[in-house]
């Protein structure tokens, strides 16, 4: 079917809060060029790209790279820089020349911050932080007390959670939001369409936090619906094909999202849900006011074939699949 025949609707662009763009550093698993050609591929005029890069964002001339680059493919990143120096959980960076340089938020994705006190100070400079957990429940909990203790103390913390994908981590958030607690957080594709039963040999399905349990994804499904996780993020995270390949141990972790997200979640949670979490919920958490708008064609089923991606990594748990709901790129 061509485009004429499709039905096509407009709606807000998505944005996604959570990228690796690996650039500078490691340009071979992806660029920022490659990578916004994925984010626009998959309905994204926007996306946070996260400070695991070499040298780390930890520093004003990293983000000005990042957004120069940016400006040339006219496609918005909000920067997230480190939340300590070099994510060595040692030394907080400077968060307002950070901000001034153009981060939105800060974060050590790649190395959580286990550093209680360094953790706590970083939630009282009242920038966003978005919390990268590994030892996920037990970091959750004690960051949501950490949490408390700020707003107890007179400050304003703003906390994000990243890939959530645990029951006991979902039920402690979700308890914290009936308390009144402003906390935020996202979870991503692969934890409501895969479990751990679906690992294989090599590593195709090795992310971190690992896929969990079938009552792990359904209460990820749950929280969705609910409202207990306010956003769908894809952590893409591309590695070159031969490292995805290699055997499970040895492979590193990592999923690429942003070409299959939009249809996974619309084919779970519809359209106006879809547009919660991945449109509008983000730019409210940010702070943004970016409105533009994409073309989707909802009624049109198409197979992911991996090696047509946009980004450098042709390696897909998704490969395969019959998927709903088609974003239309002229």
């Amino acid at each position: 079917m061509n485009k004429k025949e499709m039905k096509i609707t407009t709606i807000p662009s998505l944005i996604d809060m959570h990228v690796h763009f690996r650039e500078p550093g490691f340009e071979y698993k992806e660029t920022i060029e490659t990578g916004i050609a994925a984010a626009r591929a998959g309905g994204f005029s926007g996306v946070c790209t996260m400070p695991n890069t070499k040298p780390v964002t930890d520093n004003p001339s990293v983000i000005k790279e990042i957004l120069a680059k940016a400006k040339k493919q006219k496609f918005e990143i909000y920067p997230i820089a480190a939340i300590t120096k070099n994510l060595d959980s040692l030394e907080l960076v400077d968060f307002k020349e950070l901000k001034q340089a153009g981060a939105i938020g800060f974060s050590n994705d790649g190395l959580p911050l286990l550093d209680k006190d360094v953790f706590l100070k970083a939630l009282k400079s009242e920038e966003l932080i978005l919390s990268h957990c590994e030892n996920e429940t037990e970091e959750v909990a004690w960051q949501i007390e950490l949490y408390k203790k700020a707003k107890e103390e007179g400050f304003n913390p703003k906390l994000h959670f990243c890939h959530i994908s645990k029951k006991e981590s979902i039920d402690l958030i979700r308890s914290a939001k009936r308390k009144g607690l402003m906390i935020t957080c996202e979870t991503a594709p692969h934890y409501f369409t895969f479990t751990n039963e679906d690992v294989g040999v090599n590593g195709v399905f090795k992310m971190n936090p690992a896929l969990g349990s079938l009552a792990d994804k359904k209460a990820v499904m749950d929280g969705l619906f609910d409202g207990t996780i306010d956003v769908i993020a894809t952590d893409h995270a591309p590695h070159s094909d031969e490292e995805k390949l290699k055997i499970y141990p040895n492979s590193p972790n990592g999923i690429t999202g942003l070409e299959t997200a939009f249809s996974l979640s619309f084919e779970l949670l519809g359209l106006d849900k879809t547009l919660e979490k991945m449109a509008y919920n983000p730019r409210r958490i940010l702070g943004i006011n970016n409105k533009k708008m994409i073309k989707v064609a909802l009624d049109e089923e198409w197979i992911v074939v991996p090696s047509q991606f946009k980004t450098k990594c042709k390696v897909s748990p998704y490969k395969g699949m019959k998927l709903k709901g088609l974003v239309i790129n002229d």
